[in-house]
C-alpha cells in the first residue's frame, strides 16, 4: 500500500517525462511520509527518493506543500467517489462501511496523510473537495446551515479516522464505521434506520 499502490496524477498537460517526473515525485513523498513527519522532509530527500534532479521539482511545483495537496486531492476525490454516491443509494451505514473499509485497504497511505505534519493541509483539502459536493447532497437538518453540516461532518470524520489509524489496539473497519455513522452521519443525514447488530 502507500506509495507503491499510488494513481497515477493527472497531468493536464506535458510530455510523458513530465508525467513520470510528477509521479516519481508523489510517490516519493507517500514513501517519506511512511518515515518521518511531512515538516521534517526536505525536497533534496523527495527528489533524491523520486530520483529526479532538484530543479525538476521547482518546474513542478513551487514548494513541498503544493506537491502534498496535490497527491492529497487525488486520495481525496477517490475517497469522496467511493462513498457520496452510497449515501444516495442505499443507507448512511453502508456508506460509511465503503468509507472505513477503503481507508483499511490503504492504511499506510492515510495513515501518513491524516496523522503528523501533513494532516491539516489534508484536512483543508478534504473540507474544500467537501463543500463542493454538498451541492448534490440532500438537506434533511432545515435548521443546520448547509456550510456547517459540511465543515463539521468532514472534520469529525477526519478525526475519528486519524483517531483510529494511530491506535495500537486494532478496531475492525465495521467498527469504526458503526461509530462514524452513529456519532457523525445520522445525525448529521436523518438516518434514524437501526443498523444491523454486529457479528
Amino acid at each position: 500500500m502507500g506509495a507503491e499502490t499510488l494513481r497515477t496524477l493527472k497531468e493536464p498537460t506535458g510530455d510523458a517525462r513530465q508525467v513520470r517526473s510528477r509521479n516519481a515525485l508523489a510517490a516519493a513523498l507517500l514513501a517519506l511520509l511512511e518515515e518521518q513527519p511531512f515538516d521534517q522532509l526536505t525536497i533534496r530527500a523527495i527528489t533524491a527518493r523520486a530520483g529526479t534532479g532538484y530543479a525538476t521539482f521547482f518546474r513542478h511545483y513551487p514548494d513541498k506543500e503544493a506537491l502534498l495537496a496535490d497527491v492529497a486531492s487525488e486520495e481525496i476525490a477517490d475517497l469522496l467517489n467511493r462513498t457520496i454516491p452510497i449515501l444516495h443509494d442505499a443507507d448512511s451505514f453502508e456508506s460509511s462501511k465503503a468509507l472505513c473499509g477503503y481507508v483499511a485497504e490503504h492504511r499506510k497511505l492515510w495513515f501518513a496523510l491524516l496523522t503528523g505534519g501533513a494532516a491539516g493541509i489534508v484536512r483543508e483539502e478534504f473540507i474544500r473537495q467537501a463543500r463542493a459536493l454538498d451541492q448534490s447532497i440532500a438537506r434533511p437538518k432545515f435548521w443546520l446551515p448547509s456550510d456547517l453540516g459540511v465543515v463539521y461532518g468532514t472534520g469529525a470524520t477526519i478525526d475519528l479516522l486519524s483517531w483510529w489509524l494511530a491506535q495500537s489496539e486494532t478496531y475492525s473497519p465495521e467498527q469504526i464505521a458503526r461509530i462514524l455513522h452513529q456519532l457523525i452521519i445520522a445525525p448529521l443525514v436523518g438516518d434514524i434506520a437501526p443498523i444491523p447488530e454486529a457479528d
